[in-house]
């Protein structure tokens, strides 16, 4: 795990936040792909074990890389300096939220859909994610916190321009 946080924390200042994202979770969706085949195919289970260990170190190392801490930095990022503190903290409950959410609703999704259906779940879900990231988070990589934070700011003036006329 830890190399792959030092090639991420590279990767992020050279490549930029988006870019890391948009590739890291194709990686991921496939992986998922990939688990939720060797769930419903039956091959050989050393042939399966061998799948199922590549595909999740696969995973592991790639959302390590990029879905992990990603939305972190650019939590940290979009916010207005005045309420960064208070919003950082929103964000963090949501994640932590959000965790809990999947961490209890695993065995109950395990039981009513089984394992290829979970992965399958969580590709789509990765697969909302990149569209998500591909149409609306914009390339933060290089750019100071002030230009960042008018960025958002005319992004949401403009937004309310468009709301209220």
């Amino acid at each position: 795990m830890l190399p792959c946080i030092a090639v991420a924390m590279r990767l992020m200042d050279i490549s930029g936040r988006r870019t890391l994202l948009l590739t890291t979770i194709p990686v991921l969706i496939v992986a998922l792909l990939i688990l939720v085949v060797g769930s419903l195919v039956e091959f050989n289970s050393s042939v399966n074990a061998f799948i199922s260990t590549l595909s999740v170190i696969v995973y592991f190392c790639c959302f390590v890389m990029g879905f992990g801490p990603i939305p972190n930095i650019l939590c940290s990022e979009i916010f207005p300096t005045r309420i960064r503190g208070l919003c950082i903290a929103i964000c963090a409950l949501t994640f932590w939220i959000c965790d809990i959410i999947v961490t209890y609703t695993l065995p109950v999704m395990l039981n009513s859909v089984g394992l290829g259906g979970v992965f399958g779940m969580y590709a789509i879900v990765c697969i909302i994610a990149w569209v998500f990231v591909f149409l609306k988070v914009p390339e933060t990589k290089g750019m100071p916190l002030e230009v960042i934070t008018e960025f958002f700011s005319v992004g949401a003036k403009q937004a309310e321009a468009v709301s209220g006329s």
